[in-house]
């Protein structure tokens, strides 16, 4: 057995990589390699390791056990327990990716599937488009906002928030790390990238990455900031007449973009929230008492539109573990940008991996924290999934022992 650990090891740190990489194209895979990622490592001896944040972590996941326990109807929140096994992503990966070429490739792998991914929800865009001309009707938005490109993913905006974390991470190892012969294709997967999310129309996405992005246009050329508004202007100016409407739609918001329903299920998170403060209705909640929480000055029948969760990571939540385990949540993720903020101001000048994975984190978990006011980002397997890669290769840039090849 002592002769056979290191095999074990080795194979946990490959199945780690694996499964960090398959959550792109696929979940289910994703799963499965951690699930046999999980078990070499166990297998091999190694130390189970996880990071600073470790402690509001593990409050996070007690709140949730505590809602659970006192929840009036506790089978209904088992689904959010079964779902403490991703967040053994983070255990495997600040575990076993214990090499910086291993965690460049990662990215790399990101950066070639999502822009596989992009170039598939292009086509499917287009024949989209083609499939209203020949059924001779307008490809207006109200066609199709309601069934928009997905790519890989089941759901747009899986799909758009997989695209965003891949775009920043690309795009800040573009800026900041050395990449000699890999800088133009590297630009080709931001620009696909990006062209699949303006057209998958999730604005929520769209201000996310715009924000994470400007983040790393400021800190890597600080005078390309003024050419920000320009390229706004013309991405306007290009675009398909239904882009153009979403663009609208953010500043003069319209019934049909699903504005309307989002403002009921967030007044009927707050009366959640009011009624069951500490912990919350027990998780998922929402999804089975949200008829019984919406304001009575509402107008019957509600607007259509999605109503299983709050279309707010925070109102969610806070109304189904409690303001206190929300507040935890809120803590980790600004220790996470404190963290890596402290972590740069070390770091000597010039490019570097370390520097890559630091600003390219600060620029993905704001974006996940500013598209959280608009969605339970964090509450799919698959987004989650990418945010803990992320978030425990970022760590593992602070750690001093980390080999270089």
């Amino acid at each position: 057995m002592r002769l056979s650990r290191p095999l074990f090891s080795q194979a946990a740190q490959w199945l780690t990589f694996a499964s960090a990489a398959a959550i792109v194209f696929s979940i289910a895979i994703s799963q499965i390699l951690l699930g046999m990622a999980l078990l070499a490592l166990l297998l091999s001896g190694d130390k189970l390791r996880l990071p600073r944040i470790k402690w509001p972590l593990a409050l996070f996941l007690l709140g949730t056990l505590l809602a659970l326990a006192f929840s009036p109807h506790p089978s209904e929140g088992l689904a959010q327990i079964k779902k403490f096994y991703v967040f053994c992503e983070l255990l495997i990966v600040f575990s076993c990716l214990r090499n910086m070429r291993l965690i460049r490739w990662l990215f790399l792998t990101w950066g070639a599937a999502a822009a596989i991914a992009a170039v598939i929800g292009m086509t499917q865009f287009a024949l989209k488009v083609m499939h209203a001309h020949a059924e001779g009707h307008a490809f207006t938005n109200q066609v199709y906002v309601a069934e928009r490109i997905k790519g890989l993913a089941g759901h747009w905006n899986t799909f758009s928030a997989e695209e965003m974390f891949a775009l920043l991470m690309i795009a800040a190892l573009l800026f900041f790390a050395p990449v000699g012969r890999w800088r133009w294709p590297l630009a080709g997967c931001v620009s696909l990238v990006s062209v699949a999310i303006l057209l998958a129309e999730t604005r929520g996405v769209w201000i996310a990455t715009g924000i994470g992005g400007l983040y790393l246009i400021w800190c890597w050329h600080k005078k390309l900031i003024l050419l920000v508004p320009a390229l706004i202007a013309l991405t306007f100016l290009f675009s398909p007449a239904q882009v153009k409407h979403r663009f609208e739609s953010i500043v003069k918001p319209q019934a049909e973009d699903s504005n309307s329903f989002r403002i009921v299920a967030w007044r009927s998170g707050i009366q959640m929230i009011e009624k069951h403060p500490l912990l919350g209705l027990g998780p998922d909640g929402p999804k089975y008492h949200f008829m019984e929480y919406i304001p009575a000055d509402i107008p019957r029948p509600l607007p259509e539109g999605f109503y299983q969760h709050l279309h707010n990571l925070y109102l969610q939540y806070a109304a189904d573990r409690g303001i206190p385990t929300m507040l935890v949540l809120v803590y980790m993720l600004i220790q996470i940008l404190v963290d890596c903020g402290r972590a740069l101001r070390r770091l000597p000048p010039g490019r570097s991996e370390a520097k890559f994975l630091l600003h390219g984190a600060i620029a993905a978990v704001v974006a996940a924290m500013i598209e959280g006011f608009v969605e339970v980002n964090l509450g799919d397997t698959e987004v989650l999934t990418m945010f803990l890669v992320v978030v425990g290769c970022a760590y593992l840039a602070l750690e001093k022992d980390l080999a270089a090849a």
